[in-house]
């Protein structure tokens, strides 16, 4: 029995670069509650990784996005009004900054990384906002990845506290902008998980294990746990929800 009928809608989920993947999790969900998807995947060399899952999650579209890349993003916008006309909900689960200024202190950090970190991480999803804003004429639901690091000063995690800062407060303004059309826009915050993003943080592993022990239930989040909220939120039994950091940690953002 669907927890949340999708059935009808249609996604579009940016940022799946495995089966371990935030947004593979979130995917999974939005599929077993009957909603089409379209899927990216960020070069040829991630494509090989990318398909099994897209073919596994019955995509009807799987299309190259590379932020970075001039028109691609616009280009998987177009495809999707060519082939649906309409777009009902959107994951953005990409964030990136250069190795050299993620492990470093953040005052150390250099322009370039900065603004990159920005760029991909914070400003793709304004990006994403504004295309699906046609596509979205019956209202619909944005929705973005973050993590506690924004708010409080989480040791190793350094750049990507302030970039998550801003896509945080992005997710507010983008909530009292867009609300008059019925589009509601969320960050999910997950707790600590084992990704492919998430590797590239040093010393990953002892916040993964600080986390469960903290954490008031005493464990760590899955992607299922991710995907099942996520899927909430894409319904409409969400509809009067908005604009919101939505914790899925186990508790570890109240005791953090």
């Amino acid at each position: 029995m669907a927890l949340f009928d999708l059935s009808g809608k249609r996604g579009l989920v940016v940022g799946i670069a495995n089966g371990a993947s935030i947004a593979y999790g979130c995917a999974k969900a939005f599929r077993a509650q009957g909603a089409d998807l379209a899927v990216t995947y960020l070069n040829e060399k991630a494509a090989p990784h990318v398909q099994p899952l897209s073919d596994e999650l019955g995509a009807a579209l799987l299309l190259p996005c590379d932020v970075r890349e001039p028109g691609q993003l616009e280009a998987v916008f177009e495809k999707i009004e060519a082939e649906w006309g309409k777009l009902d909900f959107l994951l953005h689960s990409i964030a990136f900054a250069p190795r050299e200024d993620l492990h470093a202190r953040v005052v150390d950090s250099s322009r370039d990384g900065f603004l990159m970190a920005m760029d991909v991480s914070v400003h793709s999803f304004i990006r994403m906002a504004k295309l699906a804003e046609p596509l979205m004429k019956d209202g619909g639901c944005l929705m973005n990845v973050s993590f506690y690091g924004s708010e409080k000063v989480v040791e190793h995690y350094n750049l990507m506290g302030p970039v998550k800062a801003a896509l945080e407060a992005v997710t507010r303004y983008l909530a009292a902008e867009l609300g008059p059309q019925g589009i509601r826009v969320h960050s999910l915050s997950p707790g600590p998980l084992k990704t492919r993003a998430a590797s590239g943080i040093d010393r990953f592993d002892e916040l993964l294990a600080r986390a469960a022990e903290r954490a008031p239930m005493r464990n760590q989040v899955t992607i299922e746990d991710v995907g099942a909220y996520a899927a909430f939120l894409a319904s409409d039994a969400a509809r009067a929800v908005t604009g919101g950091i939505e914790y899925i940690d186990g508790g570890y953002s109240i005791v953090g």
